[in-house]
């Protein structure tokens, strides 16, 4: 059973990185990426059977991760919501919770908990599968 991640990066460099940061230290499938609220909300939507874990920037090159978080808010349960930002102020990960984000992590000092939080849910889509 494979962990699918969509990504919303719009840092061609950063995308990249985490990509293979995850596929191999998490065994996360990347299933896609947009780099614009538009492709990211799109997606996610039209392919709602087809994602575990999605991570979204907040600042992207057009609109905003917030409102991502906000159109998933009715996602199938077991399907997470990250956010993985410059920004993760208090304040942020307040307002990330309250539009449904599952965790926050800081692009800068968490990269190491974004991977363990990522072994974390795959071992339980494995288990449940």
């Amino acid at each position: 059973m494979k962990f699918r991640a969509y990504i919303v990066e719009d840092s061609p460099t950063i995308r990249e990185n985490l990509i293979e940061t995850l596929q191999e230290l998490a065994l996360v499938d990347p299933v896609g990426v947009a780099e614009t609220e538009y492709e990211g909300k799109q997606w996610l939507a039209q392919n709602e059977g087809y994602w575990d874990l999605a991570i979204v920037d907040l600042f992207l090159k057009e609109g905003s991760g917030l409102n991502i978080l906000e159109a998933c808010r009715r996602r199938r349960p077991g399907q997470k919501m990250i956010v993985l930002s410059n920004h993760a102020t208090n304040d942020v990960r307040w307002r990330c919770a309250q539009l449904g984000a599952d965790a926050v992590f800081d692009k800068s000092t968490e990269i190491d908990a974004l991977v363990d939080y990522c072994v974390r849910e795959r071992n339980k889509v494995e288990t449940r599968h």
